[in-house]
């Protein structure tokens, strides 16, 4: 337990217990688990409410056994930033259905209810998408009108910097939606 940590983050009322372990460590106890991890282990992890068993789960979770109906239920039950960026980063960016789920997820309406989170998922794996060229022209275009009407969500604005970055051409089209809104 890293007690500084802890207590700050217990300032907040976003877990049932909040340990303040750091990401390497939590990353090191996963490691512990890798021939064990299943799908039992992941799904119990990520119904507590403990912040390190929720990131713990997105790593054990294993690929082949996360389907999509299951992902929209750990998505809609996201609450913090933390635990959508570790989601995604650790989970959604190893799934065949990654991009499918981002582009229904950017174009849901927030909601009081986690729909900012539900968001900020799809812009994030969207980010690391980019960062793996695996953005279709098609896709790239929609990205666009997605993200051209999100600006005020910050991952929106960071994906379309990643977006802007990958060639000269993108960089134009991100100029011209901005061109556009001004």
């Amino acid at each position: 337990m890293n007690g500084i940590a802890s207590a700050a983050m217990r300032q907040t009322a976003d877990y049932r217990v909040n340990w303040g372990i750091e990401l390497p460590r939590i990353h090191a106890i996963a490691k512990e688990f890798e021939n064990e991890a299943s799908h039992e282990l992941a799904q119990v992890l990520w119904n507590e409410s403990v912040r390190e068993c929720k990131i713990l789960a997105t790593i054990l979770m294993p690929v082949e056994r996360f389907d999509e109906e299951l992902c929209d239920i750990w998505v809609e039950n996201i609450r913090t930033e933390e635990i959508a960026q570790m989601f995604c980063i650790n989970l959604m960016t190893r799934l065949p259905f990654a991009s499918v789920k981002a582009f229904e997820w950017i174009a849901s309406p927030p909601t009081p209810e986690g729909g900012v989170q539900l968001q900020n998922c799809g812009y994030l794996t969207l980010c690391h998408l980019m960062r793996k060229s695996e953005l279709s022209e098609r896709s790239a275009d929609e990205f666009l009108d997605q993200a051209s009407t999100a600006l005020d969500n910050k991952y929106a604005i960071r994906a379309l910097q990643i977006f802007a970055s990958q060639s000269e051409d993108n960089a134009l089209k991100v100029k011209k939606v901005a061109d556009y809104l001004l």
